[in-house]
C-alpha cells in the first residue's frame, strides 16, 4: 500500500498506509469515515476520527476515492473511481453499485460559461415494498 499512497502523490505515513490497507484489501466497496474508523481500532491502527476524515479526502484529491454524499451529514467514500452508479438502501443506509447497463442521463443543463460537467452521479433509493391487504 506504500507504493499505492507514493504514486497518488502523497507520503506515505504510518497512518495513510494503514488506511489505504484497510480501504483497499477487498476490492471496491463503499464506506463512510465512521465505518473506517471503527474497522481501524478493531484492527490496532490507532488513529483519530478526525485523522480518518482528513486522510479520507487526502484519498479523493489524489483521486483514490469517489466521495458520495448521500444523507445529509452522511457521506460515503468509494473505492471504485471509475463513472458509475448506486442504489442506496433506506433502512440499511447502505450502497450498491448499480450493474453497467441501460442508465442514461438526457437533457442534462449547459453548464455556466467557463464550466464543465464532469460526471453525473445518480443515486436510485430503495426500500422494500410495503405490504398491502386487499
Amino acid at each position: 500500500m506504500e507504493k499505492r499512497v507514493r504514486e497518488a502523490g502523497l507520503r506515505p505515513t504510518r497512518q495513510r498506509v494503514a488506511l489505504a490497507a484497510l480501504l483497499f484489501a477487498a476490492g471496491d466497496r463503499h464506506i463512510s469515515a465512521e465505518e473506517l474508523h471503527e474497522e481501524a481500532l478493531a484492527a490496532g491502527v490507532q488513529v483519530s476520527l478526525a485523522t480518518v476524515y482528513n486522510t479520507l479526502h487526502q484519498f479523493t484529491e489524489a483521486g483514490m476515492l469517489r466521495i458520495l454524499p448521500i444523507e445529509g451529514s452522511k457521506t460515503y467514500f468509494d473505492t471504485n473511481t471509475s463513472d458509475h452508479h448506486h442504489f442506496f438502501l433506506e433502512g440499511e443506509n447502505r450502497l450498491v453499485d448499480i450493474p453497467e447497463g441501460p442508465v442514461t442521463v438526457t437533457n442534462l443543463p449547459s453548464p455556466p460559461d467557463g464550466m464543465e460537467i464532469a460526471h453525473v452521479d445518480i443515486v436510485v433509493r430503495l426500500r422494500p415494498k410495503a405490504n398491502r391487504a386487499n
